[in-house]
């Protein structure tokens, strides 16, 4: 297996990205891989950064792990930098077989993915209107070029869940499976990316 190098990105805010990053990540270090983690640019009262090193047993410095950490949004001049990001990453990648990259809100992901080479993993939220969300993406890596890993349906709360096999038939990606509520991730997805 060659080295595999994953930004881990969402339809939107609050769909699972960092339990999704965190599972893969446990996952693939159970399978004897060793795994990098990130997420460049984070708020200071998130824990995400750090569930991200736990679940791999990273011992890298918070700081390589997530450089940047505001308490407000920054400033355009005060934006996060892709070239000290990559050099981060390129410590942290020296180092493993697999590197897991969450982005954030305050960093364009498209931007991260296409600065560091990374292949793309989309959390979509499953709830009404999911599909929409989804489609923008996967046609914004397209024009940008980016190469998607696939798709995971995340079940934020089961009572809006919607029908994962419609879904497959909208979006024209790889669908890599579906992580149910409060159930482990399956195997298969797993399977899929190393």
């Amino acid at each position: 297996m060659g080295r595999r190098r994953f930004v881990i990105t969402g339809t939107e805010a609050r769909v699972g990205k960092t339990t999704i990053g965190c599972a893969l990540g446990f996952a693939m270090r159970a399978r004897g891989l060793r795994v990098g983690v990130m997420k460049p640019v984070d708020t200071l009262e998130s824990k995400d950064a750090q569930a991200l090193a736990l679940a791999v047993g990273s011992t890298m410095p918070m700081d390589l792990i997530c450089p940047y950490r505001y308490g407000t949004p920054p400033a355009s001049a005060d934006a996060p930098d892709l070239a000290h990001i990559a050099e981060c990453f390129n410590e942290i990648a020296a180092q493993c077989d697999v590197m897991l990259v969450e982005s954030a809100i305050m960093l364009d992901s498209a931007d991260l993915a296409a600065s560091l080479d990374l292949e793309v993993v989309l959390v979509i939220g499953n709830r009404p209107g999911c599909a929409d969300a989804a489609t923008l993406t996967i046609q914004r890596c397209d024009s940008r070029g980016l190469k998607l890993a696939g798709y995971i349906l995340c079940d934020c709360d089961p009572a809006t869940a919607v029908d994962d096999e419609s879904l497959q038939q909208t979006l024209k990606a790889p669908y890599l499976g579906r992580m149910r509520h409060r159930e482990p991730l399956p195997r298969p997805i797993v399977e899929k990316l190393i």
